[in-house]
């Protein structure tokens, strides 16, 4: 698997990432250790060959370096070949039922997230939630052009901005 489960998820999104003309680094998103063991733990999980699917249910939690991720489901879709055969690209990874992702530094929350590695982009949707320190930022969808480094907030934008505060750090 070129890409390991969500990882990539975690690992892929840009350190700019601009919402509603305002700059939010995801520093410590974009600065994990790619080579860091992953680790994925869940209640159960389903294998599906013949539909190129597994599913991680019952409190899925992956882990890499100091980056983590939680959410009820993960579902991990393989991309077909042009003959029809599974081929061991990911084309999707969808994680839902309220999905956190912590970094030492920031925090991302939403409803659901998914990642697209061959379209090269994560939408979060539902209530999402960006913190980072002092600062955040909410809507209801979140699409992030990782091959670009740019994002968007859609959905009644709210920011706070709290003065003295710097992105990625926590008052003092």
């Amino acid at each position: 698997m070129r890409h390991p489960l969500i990882l990539t998820l975690m690992l892929a999104l840009p350190a700019p990432l601009l919402a509603q003309g305002m700059g939010v680094s995801l520093g410590g998103v974009a600065e994990g250790d790619r080579n860091a063991p992953v680790e994925v733990t869940s209640d159960q999980l389903e294998m599906n060959q013949a539909e190129g699917t597994a599913l991680f249910t019952g409190d899925v939690l992956v882990v890499q370096g100091g980056l983590r991720l939680a959410a009820p489901r993960i579902l991990v879709q393989y991309a077909r070949l042009p003959d029809g055969s599974l081929g061991s690209d990911v084309e999707q990874i969808t994680a839902s039922g309220g999905v956190t992702m912590v970094t030492p530094g920031e925090a991302a929350e939403s409803d659901e997230a998914v990642y697209s590695p061959l379209k090269n982009e994560v939408v979060m949707t539902g209530d999402v939630l960006l913190t980072q320190g002092p600062n955040t930022l909410n809507g209801q969808r979140l699409t992030v052009d990782l091959a670009t480094g740019t994002g968007r907030m859609d959905g009644r934008v709210r920011t706070v901005i709290t003065p003295g505060g710097t992105p990625g750090t926590a008052p003092q």
